[in-house]
């Protein structure tokens, strides 16, 4: 297949590429050698057939057009031999996405925007060679019957993205104007997400901001990192708000504010209180608590209730498209959180804590 338009970039656009860098390119273009000074924004609107020059300055904001390698902003002037790249935080399909009937936890529908909850587990994407039993095969499943639907095009299908050990509420535009709109309500943070987490320790004070720009990890790859100082990275800020102590552990309710990769894993780890079993982010170990191999047999036992970071998308709110009312909607916290934490509970209840 091929891409004729640019995908959502409304949360950035890190994560692991091949090289390192943890982007993919997508489209590449050179400049002719009498290449007259242009913006790049002009320049590749007529470049990419069906991509609107709002959605290629959306793309530029976002850190996902680069010249001769470096990210540049909508009214960088084009130069005769520069190297134009749009890069995305996912590579592109190499293979059809093909449906599969996968079971799906449909919150609402109608006709031009679905709301799904997401198990633990399921990878939202193909690519890092998950190319099937995917969510993006479950929707091509769900939508095989619907002529207008279109899996394989990047102008609708889901707005964001979620981790996949992470829980909870996602939305699919089912039109291009329906992405378009919900894409510009993620980029000007007018959104509502709230998650619940589990974290190793109690932060104080109990309410309270992290800030701090987010980037790939010099070290690995692989994970993100904090630098507060704002000389690289993007712009983040999680609230959050500690629901339930309970002892070693608490339970807290976190706002995003931004939509950076791994926001609250990193920035919950940044402040000292990593997610419970979050093995990227050295929550996978003992860390508060008792020094015993008893205790250290409980929390193995915890971990093997809920074996995967305990972070849950619980709630989400955006404008809808077409009328124009605010909707909200609301998913339990799954069975095995629910599980871990009953299992703190009861620990805290019976040493008094």
């Amino acid at each position: 297949m091929t891409y004729s338009d640019l995908d959502d970039v409304t949360d950035g656009c890190v994560a692991s590429g091949p090289d390192g860098s943890g982007l993919y390119e997508h489209f590449r273009f050179v400049a002719d050698p009498g290449q007259q000074l242009l913006r790049v924004d002009k320049f590749l609107v007529e470049r990419l057939q069906h991509s609107s020059r709002n959605r290629v300055q959306q793309a530029a904001e976002a850190g996902c057009v680069l010249v001769n390698g470096k990210a540049v902003k909508s009214n960088y002037r084009v130069k005769p031999l520069d190297v134009v790249q749009v890069v995305m935080d996912r590579p592109r399909y190499e293979l059809e996405v093909l449906p599969e009937d996968i079971p799906l936890d449909i919150v609402y529908e109608d006709d031009v925007v679905l709301v799904v909850n997401k198990p633990p587990g399921l990878v939202v994407h193909p690519g890092h060679g998950n190319y099937h039993g995917t969510l993006v095969n479950a929707l091509a499943w769900h939508f095989r019957d619907n002529p207008d639907y279109d899996v394989d095009d990047p102008r609708m299908g889901l707005v964001h993205r979620i981790d996949k050990d992470t829980s909870g509420l996602l939305v699919v535009a089912k039109t291009p104007d329906a992405k378009t709109c919900l894409g510009r309500q993620f980029f000007e943070k007018t959104t509502r997400r709230e998650y619940v987490a589990v974290l190793w320790g109690v932060p104080d004070p109990r309410v309270g901001t992290v800030v701090g720009n987010i980037d790939r990890d010099p070290r690995d790859r692989l994970k993100m990192a904090v630098f507060p100082d704002g000389d690289r990275g993007k712009h983040a800020v999680t609230h959050y708000e500690v629901i339930e102590a309970l002892g070693p552990v608490s339970v807290v309710r976190c706002v995003l504010e931004t939509g950076r990769t791994h926001q609250i894993r990193v920035h919950m780890s940044h402040i000292g209180h990593p997610l419970l079993n979050d093995a990227r982010y050295g929550g996978d170990v003992v860390l508060r608590g008792e020094r015993s191999a008893a205790y250290n047999k409980f929390v193995a036992n915890c971990f093997a209730l809920c074996p995967r970071q305990a972070l849950h998308a619980r709630t989400l709110g955006f404008v809808h498209p077409v009328t124009r009312q605010e909707m909200f909607f609301s998913s339990d916290v799954p069975s095995d959180m629910t599980a871990m934490i009953d299992r703190w509970r009861t620990y805290a209840a019976g040493r008094g804590l």
